[in-house]
């Protein structure tokens, strides 16, 4: 069972950390270039995959303008757009007892701002109910920001029913969909979603730095960028753009990253987000069974992988989640994540602050041999035992 002690790590379940491996396509798409900077054709030719990037984007979200996305390095980024752009001192913003702390952090800032911050609890198992984000409104309530799912449970929330209520009364509606986009359907129309914080290196199979935020119409218009420069269009104003997506990406883009992200992106479309859904859902079913066969380890989060992206924080008894980690590493060449995945909220609601978990974030590309075989893993962690 045990792998060559001196082999490299056979067994990726880090994926709500960063995808891997990635596509064959998506690496054969970085090249360079400089959009919109030149007239050449290198220039035009990388201004091109950035729309086409845009393009398949907005095709995924269920948007009928590319232009309503604006690039950035990542979800943490977008969301740093988005929070302190429209929220403002005697605003009041609502959020789940489940986020991380690309949500938190800024929001707690916002706080010392004169924001004022209204954590709704959730239950045991992560979910957030839209009754209790009802009873939180107050005539001041400018915006409600919600994880589309935990980072560390996988709990998918209902934004459909939360965008409605949103809609209903008012307000503004963000979704942190760095655990979704490309892993779950997400219609921002449908779903009612003003914006969007999603990542690229994550279930779009992207590369590092790249992400973006999705703007519904006219919210730009109150939405302040966080940085302003050149852009490539307008350059003879030195005020910055007022039109989407130049008003929030200002500077050089990373041309290179964002065409490796447009093809981690078709590479989602043409699978068909339905069918990495089945699969990944269908991995997930598999682990929770068979931890559940096992004594000693205790399992956070839905008990139900349909409720739950591919994502299982657990623990094993008498071993930390930091020691087990390091084992599933080194003896069995399992590569995951240990410890509170930067969110303190979400431990808390858990139950698991300020220990952690060992989270397993399973990916398209594995399989169920990798499943059974990290059950054997867990086993032997665990003492070897077994429930009959």
């Amino acid at each position: 069972m045990q792998p060559d002690p001196g082999a490299d790590p056979i067994i990726y379940f880090d994926n709500a950390a960063t995808s891997w491996p990635k596509p064959a396509e998506m690496i054969e798409a970085m090249i360079g270039g400089s959009p919109g900077r030149s007239g050449h054709h290198r220039s035009l030719d990388a201004g091109r995959i950035i729309l086409e990037t845009r393009e398949a984007l907005a095709e995924l979200f269920g948007s009928n303008d590319s232009l309503r996305i604006a690039f950035t390095k990542n979800a943490t980024e977008a969301l740093n757009i988005a929070l302190p752009g429209i929220l403002h001192s005697g605003d009041h913003v609502i959020t789940s007892g489940m986020e991380h702390n690309s949500v938190m952090r800024p929001l707690r800032f916002l706080e010392t701002q004169g924001v004022q911050i209204s954590v709704v609890s959730c239950s045991g198992d992560g979910r957030l109910n839209p009754e209790d984000v009802l009873a939180a409104i107050r005539p001041q309530t400018r915006l409600l920001v919600v994880t589309h799912a935990s980072n560390v449970t996988g709990t998918i929330q209902p934004i459909a029913e939360l965008g409605q209520i949103v809609r209903d009364h008012g307000f503004l509606f963000c979704v942190d969909a760095a655990q979704t986009a490309g892993a779950l359907p997400i219609h921002v129309d449908e779903m009612a979603i003003d914006l969007l914080a999603f990542s690229g290196h994550k279930s779009l199979f992207g590369p590092q730095g790249t992400g973006g935020l999705y703007i519904r119409e006219g919210i730009e218009k109150h939405l302040q960028p966080l940085m302003m420069g050149g852009t490539g269009s307008r350059s003879e104003f030195e005020v910055q753009p007022d039109f989407m997506p130049d008003k929030y990406e200002s500077g050089t883009p990373n041309t290179i990253g964002l065409a490796g992200l447009g093809a981690g992106v078709r590479f989602v479309l043409a699978e068909g987000v339905e069918a990495i859904r089945s699969k990944e859902e269908g991995l997930t079913e598999r682990f929770l069974k068979g931890l559940a066969s096992l004594k000693g380890i205790t399992v956070y989060g839905p008990p139900d992988a349909a409720s739950r992206t591919a994502v299982v924080s657990f623990n094993v008894a008498g071993v930390s989640p930091s020691e087990a980690s390091l084992e599933l590493d080194e003896r069995f060449g399992i590569l995951c994540r240990p410890g509170l995945h930067c969110a303190p909220a979400a431990h808390r609601t858990i139950g698991t602050f300020s220990r952690g978990t060992i989270r397993f974030g399973f990916g398209y590309f594995n399989n169920d041999e990798e499943i059974s075989f990290a059950l054997e893993a867990i086993q032997s962690l665990a003492g070897g035992s077994t429930e009959q």
